[in-house]
């Protein structure tokens, strides 16, 4: 298992036919589930590199993937297409990801029994080769990326307060502000 973005068989037949629709539109696949009922749901959850996602952008992927998925048909009958930000308590999908927020809490959870245990809650301290680290109660310990069957981040007040910071810091974007015409017609900005 190279990642956690499609477990399944069908998720892993859709995630083919919508990862180049998303990435064309350069954003980046977080993870892709389709869920059972009597009217299934598939949940695409996208971001643009380097993290954040708007309203707006989730509509344009939403209707570049009806498109592509009206022609391609994968899904048996009706079914709701939802796309969405992964959120602040986000689910870790790649290995880059263990790196990119360490020193957050996580809970892993792996498919086999390890040591007699299948959920490890701690502190994410990074990967080392195929394996990601995290410190629990009994110290850190590598658990290998191929082993993992779900891993996310969990909500704390320092998480929040550091997403919330740097929502805030990538929030003004003075390229885009207008430019200022002077009364002499010399423009300012």
């Amino acid at each position: 298992m190279s990642d956690l973005i499609a477990r399944t068989s069908i998720d892993r037949r859709l995630a083919d036919i919508v990862r180049p629709v998303v990435e064309g539109m350069g954003y980046e696949l977080v993870r892709l589930r389709l869920s059972g009922g009597r009217k299934p749901v598939l949940q695409v959850m996208s971001e643009r590199p380097g993290g954040g996602i708007e309203v707006d952008d989730c509509a344009e992927i939403s209707t570049a993937l009806s498109a592509v998925l009206d022609v391609e048909d994968p899904i048996e009958g009706n079914y709701t297409l939802e796309v969405s930000s992964p959120g602040i308590d986000r689910p870790l999908t790649r290995l880059a990801d263990f790196a990119e927020w360490k020193g957050y809490l996580a809970r892993l959870e792996t498919s086999e029994l390890i040591e007699g245990r299948k959920r490890f809650k701690g502190v994410l301290e990074g990967t080392e080769g195929d394996e990601v680290l995290i410190s629990i109660e009994e110290g850190t310990i590598g658990l290998k990326f191929d082993w993992l069957a779900d891993a996310r981040l969990v909500l704390t007040d320092e998480l929040i307060r550091d997403m919330l910071r740097a929502r805030k810091a990538g929030a003004v974007d003075e390229s885009k502000f207008d430019q200022i015409e002077t009364e002499d017609g010399s423009e300012e900005g």
